[in-house]
């Protein structure tokens, strides 16, 4: 019984180690041939080819950069996938294409499941970290054994093809947000001579990601009326910021856009309402 991986990457790499350390037998290929010679030492077996990688595995494991390098990864595979052949495609894509391919391959006779990761090199080596699904209820009964080990969470996103894409796409959304923040927050404190160990300070006291559920809650029910923090407050320190910036000399990346928003926000009539008020038409 053979596990193909094609991608051997970061993370390609840590699930193909995590595998074989369970005792799998695993078959590894790269397009840069290179890149996967090192596997070889754990014992895990360098094929020359895609096609020849997938040829008698039992389910192959795809992890490449794009929707581009998938269906390209796809096309060179597919003279060795068997009728029938589970096809585990772990890349953060679009959901357009993830809704593609899922229909081509059926037509094809393969199983093709997206299943994108919220995982570091490290956690799949541990076969920690978080994988999301969805799709075809009975082929995500049929994988949920085989990817549960793999991850310390498997989250089941529903029957809609290309949730899981969305779920990740969002997710890699907060992430950007919260460095783009930080960023900012280094930028700020550099023009009032401060720095980042000023900003660890305040973060070992200060810790606002508890209360993200609840924004995002008040945000979502379009529960503005009894505000937390006023939007024409929150503006005027976002001025103070600005301001301090300018004095400085240094630029601010995020806050002049979503101050932006907050302009627009108050010149219809929100300036007393709750500050998250911006998010007006969204939801």
């Amino acid at each position: 019984m053979t596990i193909a991986i094609l991608g051997t990457g970061l993370l390609g790499s840590g699930f193909a180690r995590a595998l074989r350390k369970k005792g799998e037998v695993v078959r590894a290929w790269n397009r840069t041939v290179d890149r996967a010679q090192p596997l070889a030492a754990d014992g895990i077996e360098i094929a020359a080819s895609a096609d020849a990688a997938v040829r008698g595995a039992t389910r192959v494991h795809i992890l490449v950069s794009d929707d581009a390098a998938v269906d390209a990864v796809l096309a060179a595979a597919a003279p060795g996938l068997a009728k029938g052949a589970l096809v585990f495609d772990h890349s953060t894509t679009s959901t357009a294409g993830v809704v593609r391919r899922t229909g081509e391959s059926r037509e094809l006779g393969i199983t093709y499941q997206h299943a994108p990761v919220f995982m570091g090199p490290q956690n799949a080596l541990e076969s920690t970290g978080l994988m999301l699904i969805s799709g075809d209820a009975a082929v995500i009964e049929r994988a949920r054994p085989l990817l549960t080990p793999m991850t310390g969470r498997l989250i089941e996103l529903g029957p809609r093809v290309g949730a899981a894409a969305g779920y990740k796409l969002l997710g890699n959304l907060l992430l950007m947000a919260i460095a783009a923040g930080f960023t900012d927050m280094l930028a700020l404190a550099k023009s009032m001579q401060m720095g980042a160990s000023d900003i660890a300070t305040l973060l070992a006291s200060f810790n606002p990601g508890v209360s993200l559920p609840s924004r995002f809650k008040r945000m979502a029910d379009a529960d503005w009326a009894n505000p937390s923090w006023e939007l024409a407050m929150a503006r005027k320190d976002a001025r103070l910021m600005q301001a301090e910036a300018d004095q400085a000399g240094i630029v601010l990346a995020m806050l002049p856009a979503f101050a932006q928003l907050m302009d627009a926000a108050i010149a219809r009539g929100d300036g007393n309402a709750d500050w998250t008020v911006v998010a007006k038409g969204l939801v």
